[in-house]
């Protein structure tokens, strides 16, 4: 099977400015898309667009904080703006802000994983359908994690990824018969900047031990799961939490 192309088609990513959501963006610009960059951070948005357009892609970067609703419908408004349509979105912005027991959270830091992990991921799908609705078509895929499928012990973030597969599956139900296609991929410990801090503080023997493959997997890894899912290959896949790791959740 040829990898999947997206020539001619608009794919819009948040989290972009690093990790996953960056490597996403540039692996959606190599195989033909035109790629909306988001990211809270300036410079490292600006960076990954400055990354597709040195390889002779075609990108532009929107700020955005997805937890914030004008943010979210002006991000969405700036990609049909500036492309005239939206094929694709990659919903990746996600914070993890520890793993203290769940009588030691404090509440507004509980609040805001939610607020960007769940909540970000509502707004930018009721955004993102709305334009999709519009067209009679589009592809979406969430960022949920294995955490959202079972516990591994970090109270707000496993809770909010697990709303995110909820989400992904109810959207599914509610919009794949008028085309739209709602998946999530739910990876494992993949080297990104934050993996890579547990890592140098001396983790890495135990996250690699997580995942019966033997490694700590690679943003690509993950990047072309998404495009896949993105992807005519995947047409009568939806409502899917794709686990993309390692052997982890088969254990």
């Amino acid at each position: 099977m040829s990898s999947p192309s997206f020539a001619g088609q608009v794919a819009l990513v948040t989290g972009a400015g690093s990790g996953i959501g960056r490597t996403t963006a540039k692996a959606f610009a190599e195989a033909g898309a035109k790629v909306v960059v988001s990211d809270v951070a300036p410079a490292g948005g600006a960076a990954t667009v400055e990354q597709i357009r040195t390889k002779g892609g075609e990108a532009i970067f929107v700020q955005a904080d997805v937890a914030d609703e004008a943010a979210v419908r002006h991000l969405v408004r700036s990609a049909v703006e500036a492309y005239g349509k939206l094929d694709c979105a990659f919903n990746n912005a996600g914070i993890s802000e520890g793993n203290l027991p769940g009588q030691e959270w404090d509440t507004e830091i509980f609040l805001r994983s939610f607020a960007v992990n769940t909540t970000g991921v509502f707004l930018c799908m009721k955004y993102e359908i709305e334009q999709m609705l519009n067209q009679g078509h589009g592809a979406i895929v969430n960022a949920a994690s294995v955490a959202g499928l079972v516990s591994y012990g970090a109270f707000a973030y496993t809770a909010s990824k697990h709303a995110v597969v909820g989400l992904t599956r109810t959207a599914a139900v509610q919009y794949s018969a008028r085309g739209i296609r709602v998946n999530c991929v739910c990876p494992g410990a993949i080297r990104t900047p934050m993996v890579q801090t547990a890592i140098d503080q001396g983790f890495g023997s135990v996250i690699e031990a997580m995942h019966p493959i033997g490694r700590i997997g690679e943003p690509i890894e993950v990047a072309e799961a998404v495009l896949w899912l993105c992807s005519d290959q995947a047409s009568f896949v939806t409502g899917h939490p794709l686990a993309v790791d390692g052997g982890a959740l088969a254990r």
